[in-house]
């Protein structure tokens, strides 16, 4: 039996660190760009921020639709939210927008 190792991205290059996230406005703005480096780590709480706001709708208009308080919207957009398969589903059918999965192994180096 064949073992296969998942891993969304590679490990950051040797000597560069970062203590804390970047802010979702900086995040933004660089994936606008194509410029997010290839070691950022996946920020599922961004990526839901950034589908309601291409939905130009706002946190308690989510809520509401997601039958959840502001507050619980406002806690899965931060950059260390972790969201369940079900809750996106939740979150993209509030937005009526498609949510993509993917699973694919990389190419060894």
């Amino acid at each position: 039996m064949r073992r296969v190792t998942l891993r969304t991205l590679p490990l950051l290059p040797r000597g560069v660190e970062r203590s804390k996230p970047r802010s979702y406005e900086e995040w933004s703005a660089l994936a606008r760009w194509g410029k997010l480096p290839a070691w950022e780590p996946l920020r599922p709480g961004f990526r839901l921020r950034a589908a309601r706001e291409a939905a130009k709708v706002t946190q308690a208009e989510l809520a509401a639709r997601l039958g959840v308080t502001q507050q619980a919207v406002a806690q899965a957009e931060r950059a260390s939210a972790n969201p369940t398969i079900t809750f996106a589903e939740n979150w993209a059918r509030a937005l009526r927008v498609e949510l993509t999965f993917e699973l694919a192994e990389r190419p060894t180096d």
